[in-house]
C-alpha cells in the first residue's frame, strides 16, 4: 500500500513539471533505401531527425523487424544484423524511437529493398528427354528449356547455353537460342556412324546484376541434363558377312550340287529386314544359281574345267525385302569364287608355241625338227611342248625309230606342261661326211590312262664340223735368193689343201720360228714368201737360212713344210772403228781433245778403204770440231753444264763418221759421249713468288698443297734441295721434300698430331718456307694457308622457357619450340622425338600428348585431350640432328628439355562427397543462427577455380503425411575449408516452428569461381522435445568433455541411432547430493526420422551389455533431472523497499525533472531486462521470475534490483556453439547503461 501511495505521488510531481517541458525531437526522412545483398555489420543509413533545442538524441529500434538491423545509439547510424532477402519482402516496417532525453517520439520507417542478383535461373524440369529419328532434318526444333530467376530487371532475364554434349564428338550437332531456349539440330544423326544417344548439359545465366558491391556484376546460373535417344530407320544398304567367299566343286558334277553359301545383313540394327539373294553376274554364264531365300549357290548345267577354266567367279546380290527411307529398296554386292576341280578326262597332245610372255601361243602340232653339229654332245632343240589339258596328270615320253638309240628324250615323265629336248647319247655316229639326216618318233602316253597316246615324228638334220687338217705337196722346199734384195722380192709361191666345206678358200699361212720373220715373211692368204729385211741379208754374216711353212684352217688346225734358203754374194764392206764408241770427262769450263780411230776391209790400195772422219749435225754438234783426216775432236768454245737439255744429265752425244771413197761410198758411225761435270754454281729458286692454299678443318695430317723449287745445277751433290718451314707454322704444319722430274717439291701437310679448328681464332697462317741446297744456298716464299670451315661441330640445344598450355586447348599452332645452334656456319638442323613424359599424380609416365616437328615446334596431339587434373605438366625431351654433318657425330652431346605447364581451367563442377549423417532439429537448435547440419564438397579444379561457395537454394518441407510444400529460406550456408574439402555449414536463419512434424529437404548448391555448380538435398528431420533425453555421470563437466567421443561412441554402438548432443551442463540443482555430476541433453534419431523416446533409450542402455560399458564412463541416471526451485532471496525485497522511500524522499526534495529522469531510466533497465526474458526457453518461465534482475514476470511495473549489470549470455544460458548472432540481438537494448544524461533544471511534468 506504501508502494502505491508513492507512485501516485511519484505521478502528480511528474504531471506538475510538464509544464516547463522542451519539445520532442522531429524525424524528417521515414523513407530509405537498402540493398538487399548489405553485408552483416555494413552501414544502412542514418536517421534523418533532429531537436529544437539541439538536446543530444539517442536511437532506438523496435517493432517486428528490428532484429533485421542495429542503430548506433548516439549518431543514429543503422546497420544490417541479419541478411535481407527482397524476394521475400521487399519493403520493410521499422519502427524507430528517437529521445532527447525527457521526450521521445516513435514513427515507423519504411525499408525499400533495392535487388540484387542473389538468386539462380531455376529449370522447370529437372531433365529434358526426347526421342529422335536419325533422318531428323537438320534445323528441326528437339525441345524448349524454360528456366525462371526470382530476381527483377536484368537480373531476372535468363539466356541458355550448351556447355557440354557427351560424347564430345557430338557438340556440333545441336544448338540453342539464347533467348527462348529452344534446341535445334545442328547438324545429321547417324544410328550406325554415331553415337545412339547423347547427353546435352544446358546452362541458363542470368543477366547478372548488382546493389551494394556496386562495382562487380555478379551472374548466377544452373544447368540441367537432356537425353537425347536417336531412333533407327532404314537408309544403310545391307552387308556380307564372311567376306572374302572361296567355294569349290568338280567338273562334271550333277545338277542341283550344292556349292557355297553366302550370308548378308541388314546394317539397320533396328530394323532388321529379311534379304533375297540373286546372282547379278558370272564369268561362266548359266553353270550357278543361288536361292532367293537363304543364298544357297549350286549347279545349274554342266562344268568342263578344261572349258570354263580353273575358276569361276560370280557376282551375287543381297536386296532388302521392305524399300528404305528413300523410296526403293536397298542391295549390295559380292565376288565369290569358284575353285573347279579337275578330274582326268583328256590324252598328252603335242604343241609348237612361240611368242613369249603374255604372247605366248601354242599350236597343236606331229611333226618337229631339228639341227646338230656332228660329233657334238647336249641337246637338240626341236620346239615341241607337250601338254595334258587336265590338271593333274602325269605324262611318259618314249623314243623310237632307227636312230633312236643316239638320242634320249627329256624329260621321260612330267606333270604339266614341259618343253621336250632330244640329248645326243652317241656323238660319234653323228658323222656329216656319211649321213646328213637323222629321222625320230617321240611317243607321250598317260601314265594313269595308257590309252591316251599321241605321237610325233622329229626331222634332224646334221651339219659339218671343221675335223681336218690342211696338206702341202712336198715335205722340204729348196729356194735361192740374193743377198741384200729389196723388201718385198718374192722367193716362192707355196700352198696347202683341207677337205672341209668350210676351210675352202680360207686356209691362212706363216713363218717358224719368229726369228727367221727378221729376214722373210710370208703372205697370210696365198701362201707368196718374200724378202723383208735387204740389210740384213748379208752372205758375209750368214749365207743359209731354214723355216718352217705353216697352213691353219678356220679351226685353227696345222699342217706345215720346210723351206731352205741360200743368199748369194754382192760388194758390201764398210770401214770399221777400231772402237764401238768413245766416253770422256771434262769439267764445264775446261778444254776437250780427243782422237777417234777407223779400218776398212776393202782393199787398202784402192779408195774404198780411203777413210774421210766428219761429225753427224745434231743440237750441240756445233760446239765441236774434228780433223777430217787425223779424227781429232776438240770443243769450239766454253763448256757450260747449265746451258745443256737438264735430262741429258751432262751428257752430249755426238756422231764422229768414217767413210771411204769406193763408189758407191760406204760409210761407218761412232757414238762419242762427253760427259760435263757439275760445279755448284747456282742457287735454288722458286717457281712462284708466292702461293696461297686452302685446307678443311679438322682433317689431321690432311695435304695442304705444294711449292716447287730449282737448283739450275745439274746433279743431285749441287741440285738437291730440302725445304723447311721457318716462321708462321705454330706448330700445325710439316713439309716433307720430295724430288720430281725438274726440280723439287715440296709438300705441306696439317701436323699428324693437329686439328685445325675453324672455330678458333685463327683461320689463316702465313708460313715462309725456305729451300735450301747442300751448300746452304738458300731461297725463301710466302706461302698463305687459308682454313675451311668442315662441318664438325655437334648441334646443341639453347635453353628452353618452360611453356604453358591451358587444358582442354585445340590450337593448332605451335604452342612452344626448341632452338638449336650449331657453331658450323653451314647447317641444317632437325629435330627429333626423344621422349614425351606427363606427370601424372605426381609421377612422370610416357604419354602422347604432344607432336614435336621436325621444326622443332611442339603442337597439341589432336588425337589427344589435354587434361589438367589428370596429367598438370608435361616433360619433352628432344634430340637435335644437324643433317650437314661431315665429320663426327651429327646429333647434341644432351638432349633438349622442354616443360609444358598445364595450366587448369574451370571445367569441373564441385563434387559432394556422400556422407551418411543424420541431420537432426530440435527445440535446442531450433533459434536463429543455430547449426544444424554440414555438408563437403570438393572440385577437380586447381587454385581459384576450386574454390567453393555453398548457398541454400531451396527449403522445403515434407511433412509426416508424406505432403511437401515449399518454405522460405529457413537456413543459410556458411563455407569454411578444411585443407582441400569445403565445408559448408547449414544454419537456421530464424527461429523454427517445431510444431511441425516431418522433415525439411534442403536444396544446397555448391558453386565454384567459374560458376559451375551441383547441388544436394540435406534431410533434416524435426524432433519433437519429448524425445529428449537426459543423461546423468558421475563425472565432472571436464571428464564428460574429455570422453565425450567415447560416449558418442558407446551410445551410437547400443541404439544403432545417431546421438545429437544438444547441452551438457553441470547439476546445479543436486548439487548438495552428488557433487561433480554432469547431466548430457541428447536425442537420439534413425536414418528415417524416428527417434528413441527417453523410456526406450533407458530400456536399450540397460541391457548389460551397453551399461557395462555406459558404466565404466559413468553413467548413472537416464531421464529427466528432478530440478530444486530455487528460494527467493528476501534481501530483494528489503532493497526495492529501500530504493522506493529514496524515490519519495528524492521526489520532495528535487525538482520534477529529477523525477523524469529517473523514470524514464527504469523503464530502459526494464525493457532490456524484457528483451533478455523473451529469449529464456518456456522450462525457464516456470520456474521463477523471467526479468533477469528484477522481481516481476513482466517489464511492467519491473523494477531493477542493486542496479546490477546483466550478462545475458549467463541468463540465456548461450554456450559458445550458438552463434553470435543471438548475443548481437540484444545490443539494441543495451545503449541505457551508456547514456550520460546533462544535468539541466527542469520543472515537473503532468503525465
Amino acid at each position: 500500500m506504501e508502494g502505491i501511495t508513492g507512485s501516485m505521488l511519484l505521478c502528480l510531481l511528474c504531471l506538475i513539471s510538464l509544464t516547463n517541458a522542451n519539445t520532442s525531437p522531429a524525424i524528417h526522412t521515414v523513407v530509405y533505401h537498402v540493398c538487399e545483398d548489405t553485408p552483416v555489420g555494413a552501414f544502412a543509413f542514418t536517421i534523418n531527425a533532429s531537436d529544437a533545442e539541439n538536446d543530444p538524441l539517442t536511437f532506438a529500434l523496435i517493432g517486428p523487424n528490428a532484429g533485421y538491423f542495429t542503430v548506433n545509439t548516439t549518431t543514429g547510424r543503422v546497420s544490417v544484423m541479419r541478411q535481407l532477402d527482397r524476394e521475400f519482402r521487399d519493403v520493410m516496417q521499422l519502427g524507430v524511437i528517437v529521445s532527447d532525453g525527457p521526450n521521445e517520439i516513435k514513427r515507423d520507417l519504411s525499408i525499400i529493398l533495392n535487388d540484387a542478383n542473389d538468386n539462380k535461373p531455376i529449370f522447370h524440369e529437372s531433365s529434358y528427354d526426347v526421342d529422335i529419328p536419325e533422318n531428323t532434318a537438320v534445323g528441326t526444333s528437339l525441345f524448349r528449356v524454360q528456366a525462371t530467376d526470382g530476381d527483377t530487371s536484368s537480373a531476372g532475364v535468363v539466356q541458355y547455353n550448351i556447355d557440354d554434349v557427351t560424347p564430345n564428338d557430338g557438340f556440333h550437332l545441336f544448338s540453342i537460342i539464347t533467348t527462348t531456349g529452344e534446341v535445334r539440330l545442328n547438324g545429321s544423326l547417324n544410328y550406325t556412324a554415331l553415337s545412339t544417344f547423347y547427353r546435352l548439359k544446358i546452362n541458363a545465366t542470368d543477366g547478372g546484376g548488382r546493389c551494394y558491391y556496386n562495382e562487380t556484376l555478379e551472374f548466377s546460373s544452373s544447368v540441367v541434363f537432356s537425353f537425347i535417344t536417336v531412333i533407327d530407320v532404314p537408309d544403310l544398304d545391307p552387308q556380307f558377312n564372311g567376306l572374302p567367299y572361296l567355294g569349290s566343286v568338280k567338273e562334271n558334277s550333277a545338277l542341283g550340287t550344292t556349292v557355297f553359301k553366302v550370308t548378308a545383313l541388314d546394317q539397320d540394327k533396328g530394323v532388321n529386314d529379311d534379304i533375297i539373294y540373286s546372282i547379278e553376274n558370272s564369268t561362266a554364264d548359266s553353270r550357278f544359281q543361288i536361292s532367293r531365300d537363304d543364298g544357297v549357290i549350286s549347279v545349274r548345267s554342266e562344268i568342263d574345267r578344261e572349258d570354263i577354266g580353273d575358276t569361276v567367279t560370280l557376282t551375287v546380290k543381297a536386296t532388302e525385302s521392305k524399300q528404305n527411307i528413300h523410296g526403293f529398296h536397298a542391295s549390295t554386292t559380292a565376288d565369290v569364287q569358284i575353285n573347279i576341280i579337275d578330274i582326268n578326262d583328256n590324252k598328252p597332245e603335242f604343241y609348237k608355241c612361240g611368242g613369249s610372255g603374255d604372247e605366248l601361243s601354242c599350236v597343236k602340232a606331229s611333226h618337229f625338227t631339228g639341227e646338230v653339229f656332228e660329233h657334238s654332245l647336249g641337246s637338240v632343240p626341236i620346239n615341241m611342248t607337250v601338254k595334258d589339258l587336265d590338271k593333274i596328270s602325269t605324262t611318259v615320253l618314249i623314243l623310237r625309230g632307227d636312230d633312236k638309240d643316239v638320242f634320249s628324250v627329256e624329260p621321260q615323265s612330267t606333270m604339266s606342261d614341259s618343253i621336250v629336248q632330244l640329248l645326243v647319247k652317241q656323238p660319234q655316229k653323228l658323222d656329216f661326211e656319211e649321213k646328213q639326216q637323222m629321222v625320230l618318233e617321240v611317243i607321250a602316253t598317260d601314265q594313269e590312262e595308257p590309252s591316251f597316246q599321241s605321237t610325233a615324228t622329229v626331222t634332224i638334220k646334221i651339219k659339218d664340223t671343221n675335223d681336218n687338217s690342211p696338206k702341202f705337196r712336198q715335205d722340204t722346199y729348196k729356194l735361192n735368193v740374193a743377198e741384200h734384195s729389196p723388201v718385198g722380192t718374192i722367193v716362192a709361191n707355196i700352198t696347202a689343201k683341207d677337205p672341209d666345206t668350210m676351210d675352202q678358200g680360207n686356209i691362212t699361212y706363216s713363218l717358224l720360228p719368229d726369228s727367221i720373220l727378221l729376214y722373210f715373211d710370208v703372205e697370210p692368204h696365198t701362201g707368196t714368201i718374200y724378202v723383208k729385211n735387204e740389210t740384213l741379208l748379208d752372205r758375209e754374216i750368214r749365207s743359209l737360212y731354214s723355216a718352217t711353212l705353216q697352213a691353219r684352217d678356220t679351226d685353227g688346225k696345222p699342217g706345215t713344210t720346210v723351206l731352205e734358203i741360200t743368199l748369194t754374194d754382192i760388194n758390201d764392206q764398210h770401214p770399221v772403228m777400231n772402237r764401238d764408241s768413245y766416253l770422256e770427262f771434262v769439267e764445264e769450263g775446261g778444254q776437250l781433245e780427243l782422237k777417234i780411230e777407223a779400218t776398212d776391209a776393202d782393199d787398202s790400195d784402192t779408195v774404198n778403204s780411203q777413210i774421210v772422219f766428219g761429225i753427224v749435225p745434231s743440237r750441240y754438234s756445233d760446239n765441236f770440231t774434228i780433223d777430217p783426216n787425223t779424227g781429232v775432236l776438240r770443243n769450239k768454245g766454253e763448256l757450260d753444264r747449265e746451258a745443256l737439255d737438264p735430262k741429258l744429265n751432262g751428257r752430249i752425244k755426238l756422231n764422229v763418221t768414217a767413210t771411204d771413197k769406193g763408189t758407191p761410198s760406204l760409210s761407218t758411225m761412232v757414238t762419242v759421249i762427253i760427259n760435263i761435270e757439275d760445279v755448284n754454281d747456282n742457287t735454288p729458286q722458286f717457281n712462284a713468288s708466292s702461293y696461297e692454299f686452302s685446307v678443311k678443318e679438322g682433317e689431321k695430317g690432311a695435304n695442304v698443297g705444294s711449292v716447287y723449287a730449282e737448283d739450275l745445277d745439274q746433279t743431285k751433290d749441287y741440285n738437291r734441295i730440302s725445304f723447311s718451314i721457318i716462321d708462321g707454322s705454330f706448330g700445325s704444319f710439316i713439309i716433307r721434300t720430295f724430288a720430281e722430274k725438274q726440280g723439287y717439291r715440296g709438300n705441306i701437310t696439317v701436323d699428324p698430331d693437329i686439328e685445325l679448328d675453324y672455330e678458333s681464332a685463327r683461320k689463316q697462317f702465313k708460313l715462309r718456307v725456305e729451300a735450301t741446297d747442300l751448300e746452304q744456298k738458300k731461297a725463301v716464299v710466302m706461302v698463305e694457308v687459308n682454313v675451311l670451315d668442315v662441318n664438325d661441330e655437334r648441334p646443341e640445344f639453347k635453353p628452353t622457357a618452360p611453356v604453358t598450355v591451358k587444358e582442354n586447348t585445340t590450337i593448332s599452332g605451335a604452342v612452344g619450340s626448341f632452338t638449336g645452334q650449331d657453331k658450323d656456319g653451314n647447317h641444317s638442323l632437325v629435330y627429333e622425338l626423344e621422349s614425351i613424359k606427363c606427370r601424372c599424380n605426381g609421377s612422370l609416365t610416357p604419354c602422347s600428348n604432344f607432336i614435336l616437328d621436325p621444326t622443332g615446334e611442339v603442337r597439341v596431339n589432336p588425337e589427344n585431350t589435354v587434361d589438367y587434373e589428370q596429367c598438370d605438366q608435361v616433360v619433352i625431351e628432344a634430340q637435335v640432328v644437324d643433317e650437314y654433318t661431315e665429320k663426327g657425330e651429327n646429333n647434341s652431346v644432351t638432349t633438349g628439355q622442354m616443360v609444358i605447364n598445364i595450366e587448369d581451367i574451370n571445367d569441373n563442377a564441385p563434387d559432394f562427397i556422400f556422407s551418411n549423417s543424420v541431420f537432426v532439429v530440435v527445440s535446442e537448435s531450433a533459434s536463429k543462427g543455430t547449426s544444424v547440419a554440414a555438408v563437403t564438397a570438393t572440385d577437380r579444379d586447381s587454385g581459384i577455380n576450386r574454390q567453393i561457395e555453398f548457398k541454400v537454394t531451396a527449403v522445403q518441407f515434407k511433412d509426416i503425411n508424406n505432403h511437401t510444400s515449399s518454405m522460405r529460406m529457413l537456413f543459410e550456408a556458411v563455407t569454411t575449408q578444411q585443407k582441400d574439402i569445403y565445408v559448408g555449414i547449414i544454419q537456421t536463419t530464424e527461429g523454427l516452428d517445431m510444431t511441425l512434424k516431418g522433415k525439411y529437404l534442403v536444396t544446397v548448391t555448391a558453386t565454384d569461381t567459374g560458376d559451375l555448380s551441383s547441388s544436394t538435398v540435406l534431410k533434416i528431420f524435426t524432433v519433437d522435445e519429448s524425445y529428449k533425453v537426459e543423461l546423468e555421470f558421475t563425472s565432472s563437466e571436464d571428464e564428460v568433455e574429455k570422453n565425450l567421443n567415447e560416449i558418442i561412441r558407446a551410445l551410437t554402438a547400443a541404439t544403432k541411432a545417431a546421438v545429437e548432443i544438444v547441452a551438457i551442463r553441470s547439476d546445479t540443482a543436486r548439487a548438495p547430493r552428488a557433487a561433480g555430476n554432469t547431466i548430457i541433453v541428447a536425442y537420439f534419431v534413425y536414418s528415417n526420422g524416428t527417434a528413441l523416446a527417453s523410456n526406450e533409450v533407458e530400456k536399450i542402455l540397460s541391457d548389460p551389455e551397453h551399461y557395462l560399458v555406459l558404466g565404466q564412463l559413468g553413467l548413472a541416471n537416464i531421464g529427466k533431472a528432478p530440478v530444486i526451485e530455487p528460494d527467493t532471496d528476501p534481501v530483494q525485497y528489503i532493497l526495492l523497499g529501500i530504493v522506493g522511500g529514496l524515490i519519495i524522499v528524492l521526489a520532495v526534495l528535487t525538482t520534477s525533472l529529477m523525477c523524469t529522469r529517473r523514470n524514464y531510466r527504469r523503464k530502459l533497465k526494464a525493457a532490456k531486462a524484457m528483451n533478455s526474458a523473451s529469449m529464456v526457453t518456456s522450462d525457464n518461465q516456470k520456474s521463477g521470475p523471467v526479468v533477469p534482475g528484477t522481481n516481476k514476470y513482466t517489464m511492467e511495473g519491473a523494477n531493477p534490483v542493486l542496479n546490477l549489470n546483466i550478462d545475458t549470455t549467463m541468463v540465456l544460458d548461450l554456450d559458445e556453439e550458438n552463434s553470435d548472432v543471438d548475443k548481437v540481438s540484444l545490443n539494441s537494448l543495451d545503449y541505457s547503461d551508456y547514456i550520460t544524461l546533462p544535468e539541466k533544471d527542469s520543472q515537473p511534468i503532468m503525465v
